[in-house]
Parts: structure tokens; C-alpha cells; sequence
């Protein structure tokens, strides 16, 4: 078991005990353990005894053993059994936590969202202790659009599971090959469901087993040509599998990778040379012939087209033209220049993400904890940063080969004024603006409050531009257009914000903003634990359906060149 999985167990037995009620020192524990796990340096199947864990006692111990040894907590089983089914999902809403919910469903009898739809119509909410009538308005709208959420899941959270169900799938016998497809191999940020193409000579075994799989709660379908079911591994999905006889494999996989769009441009290709193509093959009528494939590249061969990698198969120009771009890749990455500590509100210190990021294989990283007016996150002050730089030069004296970037990631004020004058900037390697507060300003004040941190000298790059929190967020009212022009001509650059909650910028906006405007970005995790670094897969990915080039990205400069470009930004 993976640390990261370990802690997300934890974690939920900590809102589930919150969401009952159960006592908050309890609660507490429990969290404090699921941060201790994220945070050691141990890895997880090598530590003996959890004890030894930071703030882990020996009740919760046991509990990081069972689930160490079982996959699962039986403590969590049972309050799952004993809330509403409904409960939890409340958490999915903004402004809603366990403890809130808590009150809801105690006061209320809520147990879903339908039952607090009604509650917040008819008023009932705003009289509860820690609501009011504002926070009645906010959650009748998170309910609003709620109602019209698509059903996806995070790109995140379906690459485990696929993972796990990849591994099983290879490990039936008569399987000769598998790979996953549609939204999920085309990295896309979110999947409705998960899909798998299998090669096989017995597709009634496989089917079978299939079904047995211990993941399977329900059969939704079961031929065999297609297996349909329903998977809970963490989260619910829909998993279809097709099976394929071995030579028809790469068109299958090709055609259900998708997407639509880019196959009926493939289809249209294969007709002006007197084709048809189809998931069995490119079939020759005149010859009456079927043509299929070892690898996908001889199909477009055939074709007379590029190679198109999963991720740029959107219909977005992959089949106009002659050559396609080299794509960034992780072995491209240098280095990550967003992400928080203990200064602020991570959970580690500064050597301990330099060392993380060391272990990655990372030439230098940037400290950007929060400015002096978040206070929620525990911002710095002026005084704060020049201690912190003070660690950080003891840091950088201690490692080799690493060197580590004193930075902020400073607040744009509601009123259009930054979190530091220039004086407190002028000190810093690294400055990041963004937006954290006023995100319901009109278009033009949100606007122009980015573009005159764009106009300051000592501010780099602009964080999250768009500031959505992907099923839960929409992006803040901005003109994009006049902020990719100010981008262009102040120099700064804009962040693709590897968090798998944040892809933000989206892809389509980093190819537009690369296309139509030459601009650079840069890709960072803002990570707080050192587990989050690793966030920057999923970045790498939107940064690829962008059309992204390693010389579009500032994080695949060497430190000498990043230094450079840090004080070209800030001469002008």
C-alpha cells in the first residue's frame, strides 16, 4: 500500500467520525496520522511500528495496521454502514465540511442533497449555529449547480483504479494484450468512466473472469465482445472492457481512445484514399481487403499521416498538418517553482521538500509560501520572509547539487494593490501573484487587478489564472484576451497549476495562449506535502494536450538560464 492511499483512508475515517459526531480529540488523531504518513520519510511497507510516527498514539497505530495489513478499516466500514448514504457526498459541496454537515443532518434530519435543497428553500438553514443567511444563499446555488454537474471524475483519482484494474486484467492467462482508452488515456482532466481494449482468443474466459474480479459490484453487461461493470475501489465507476480477437487489437484501440471528433477526421482520411475505417481494421473495398496493425504508428503510416499521441486526438488541427510538435515530457522537468511549508500552511519543512524534490531528480525548487493577508493559510510577513530566507540559505549550503529559490506567492488585493511593497519584493529570487479573494468582481475589475500585477517588475508569474476548482468552481469573470496580450508584454508568465483540483490554466487555453499570443508558462504542483510533488504527472498531461514544447515551459531551463530569465523579468 502506497503512503498517499494509506492517508486517504485515514483521512475519510476522520470526516466519517466528524460526520457522526464522534469527540473532536478523537477526530483530531486521526488526522494528525493521516499527515504523519504523508510526511515520513519511511516508506510505508517498511515501517514496523506506526508508533514511531509523529502524533500517532497507540489506538491509531493499530488502525494503520489493520488497514496496512487488510487494505481497509473496519472502524470506517462500520460508520459507513451506519450513516446515510447521501451524507458524504454533502462534503462535496463548497462551503460544506463534516462538522457543518454534522449540525445539518442532527438539527435537520438531513441526509442528502435533496433533503438540504429543501431545508435551504424553506429557510431552515440560516437559523442553524455557524450559518446564517449568506451561507444559505452560497450553498443554494452550490446546489444549483450541483444539479447540473457533469457526473466525472478527477483524472487523479481514475489513474489508480485503472492502474490497479490494468494489472489484474494482464494477469488472466488466456489476456494476450490490454491497454486502457478513451478519456483516460487521452489524459483528459476528468473520465466519466474507465475503458480497456483486451486482445484475446477466448473472450468467453476472460469475460468470466472479468465479472469474479473482487473489485466488481456490479455487472452491467457481460458478452463477449463487451464486458460492463461497476468497480469500487475508493470510488464507484463504470468500467467497460471490449474484447478484440489479437490482430484486430490496435484499431480497437485506436478507435474507442478516441475522441469522436478526431476519429471522424480519421475516417474522412481513410476515404479520400478509398477506405473505411472501422475498430476491426482499414478495410479495402476494391481489393476486398482488411488491413490491421502491430502499433498504432503503422496505421497512421498507412494512412500517410504523423504519429498522433493520445493526448492532441481532439480534432484541434493533429490531422492538418505535417508535422506535429515535440511534446514536453517528464524527463524535460527541472523543477517546480510553487509549493508551501510549515512557514505557511504546509505540512513540512523547507529541506524536507527540497529533499523530496532532490529525490525526483529536480536542479532546483522555489519556496513560495502565502503573503501577510491570507491569513487562513498563515501568510508571512515582511519579517517572516527574511527569517525563511535565512533557512533557506542554510538549506542550499547543506545540499548538493539542489538549489533552492527564495519566493512568495503574494496576494492581488481586492482593490488592485499587491500584498508587499516593492521593497520586500526586491529581496525575493521568485515572485508569484494571484487572486484568493474578491473572486465575484466583475469582469473588468478582476481584469484589470491581474494585469497590474502582471506590470509590476518584480512579479514573475501569475498563479492559477483563472481560478477554478475543477466540479467545484467556476473560473473567475476574467477578459483572458486582455490578459494573455499583458502577459505577452510585461515577460510574465502564466501558470499551469499541476493541482489535480486546479489544472489551471486548461489545456485549451495554453494552446491559444501559446498559438495566438507566443506566451511561455510554467507548471508547478503548488504542493504542500512532499507526497503532492508528484502531482506534476497530471500537469505534464494538460501541458501535452496543450501542445506544450519543452522550450514553451520555463521549469525545463537549467538554474543558470532560469536565473537569467528571473532577472531579465524584473530589469524590464
Amino acid at each position: 500500500m502506497r503512503s498517499g492511499q494509506l492517508a486517504a483512508i485515514l483521512k475519510e475515517l476522520a470526516d466519517m467520525m466528524e460526520l457522526k459526531g464522534e469527540n473532536p480529540f478523537k477526530v483530531n488523531a486521526y488526522r494528525r496520522a493521516a499527515r504523519a504518513v504523508e510526511n515520513s520519510r519511511v516508506p510505508i511497507d517498511a515501517l514496523e511500528r506506526p508508533e514511531e510516527l509523529p502524533g500517532v498514539g497507540k489506538g491509531t497505530a493499530a488502525v494503520i495496521r489493520e488497514i496496512m495489513e487488510t487494505g481497509q478499516s473496519k472502524q470506517l466500514d462500520e460508520i459507513r454502514n451506519l450513516l446515510p448514504a447521501g451524507l458524504p457526498e454533502l462534503m462535496r459541496l463548497p462551503g460544506l465540511g463534516p462538522k457543518s454537515i454534522h449540525v445539518l443532518y442532527r438539527e435537520l434530519g438531513v441526509t442528502g442533497i435533496e433533503e438540504l435543497r429543501q431545508a435551504v428553500e424553506a429557510g431552515r438553514v440560516r437559523h442553524l449555529p455557524g450559518f446564517g443567511e449568506k451561507k444559505e444563499r452560497n450553498l443554494a446555488e452550490g446546489i444549483r449547480k450541483w444539479n447540473k454537474r457533469p457526473v466525472r471524475t478527477l483524472l487523479i483519482h481514475a489513474l489508480p483504479v485503472a492502474e490497479t484494474l490494468e494489472k489484474r486484467l494482464r494477469q488472466i492467462p488466456q489476456v494476450e494484450r490490454v491497454e486502457p482508452a478513451g478519456s483516460l488515456r487521452r489524459r483528459k482532466e476528468t473520465v466519466k468512466d474507465l475503458d480497456f481494449v483486451v486482445a484475446t482468443e477466448h473472450p468467453a474466459v476472460v469475460a468470466e473472469r472479468i465479472t469474479a474480479m473482487p473489485e466488481v459490484t456490479q455487472v452491467l453487461n457481460h458478452g463477449e465482445t463487451k464486458v460492463s461493470v461497476m468497480v469500487e475501489m475508493g470510488l464507484a465507476i463504470q468500467v467497460d472492457v471490449r474484447l478484440v480477437q489479437p490482430e484486430q487489437f490496435v484499431s480497437a484501440l485506436h478507435h474507442f481512445t478516441g475522441s469522436k471528433e478526431h476519429n471522424v477526421r480519421i475516417r474522412q482520411r481513410a476515404k479520400e484514399l478509398g477506405w473505411k475505417v472501422s475498430e476491426y481494421g482499414i478495410f479495402d473495398p476494391e481489393k476486398e481487403e482488411v488491413f490491421t496493425f502491430r502499433e498504432e504508428r503503422e496505421m497512421f503510416d498507412k494512412l500517410g499521416l504523423p504519429f498522433v499521441v493520445p493526448e492532441l486526438r481532439e480534432d484541434r488541427g493533429e490531422v492538418d498538418i505535417p508535422t506535429l510538435p515535440e511534446l514536453l515530457g517528464i524527463e524535460d522537468y527541472r523543477g517546480d517553482l510553487h509549493m508551501h511549508t510549515r512557514w505557511s500552511d504546509g505540512s513540512a519543512t523547507v529541506e524536507e521538500m527540497a529533499i523530496a524534490a532532490q529525490k525526483r531528480g529536480y536542479a532546483y525548487i522555489a519556496i513560495t509560501d502565502h503573503s501577510q493577508s491570507l491569513k487562513v493559510a498563515s501568510g508571512l510577513t515582511a519579517d517572516d520572509l527574511k527569517r525563511q530566507r535565512e533557512e533557506i540559505d542554510q538549506v542550499n549550503d547543506r545540499l548538493d547539487g539542489m538549489t533552492v529559490l527564495a519566493g512568495v506567492e503574494m496576494d492581488i488585493l481586492p482593490d488592485g494593490s499587491l500584498d508587499y511593497p516593492d521593497e520586500v519584493l526586491q529581496e525575493l529570487d521568485l515572485v508569484i501573484a494571484s487572486i484568493h479573494s474578491g473572486f465575484r468582481q466583475d469582469e473588468e475589475t478582476l481584469t484589470s487587478r491581474m494585469i497590474a500585477a502582471m506590470e509590476n517588475p518584480y512579479v514573475h508569474i501569475i498563479a492559477h489564472p483563472t481560478g477554478r476548482l475543477i466540479n467545484r468552481r467556476d473560473p473567475y469573470g476574467l477578459d483572458l484576451d486582455r490578459v494573455f496580450e499583458a502577459a505577452k508584454r510585461t515577460g510574465t508568465v502564466l501558470e499551469l497549476n499541476a493541482n489535480p483540483h486546479r489544472l489551471d490554466l486548461n489545456d485549451w487555453y495554453l494552446k491559444r495562449g501559446k498559438e495566438e499570443y507566443g506566451l511561455r508558462f510554467s507548471i508547478n504542483t503548488d504542493a504542500h506535502t512532499p507526497e503532492m510533488l508528484s502531482h506534476i504527472g497530471v500537469g505534464i498531461a494538460t501541458a501535452r494536450r496543450g501542445w506544450l514544447e519543452a522550450e514553451d515551459v520555463i521549469n525545463t531551463y537549467s538554474i543558470d538560464r532560469l536565473k537569467d530569465w528571473l532577472a531579465q523579468k524584473r530589469g524590464g
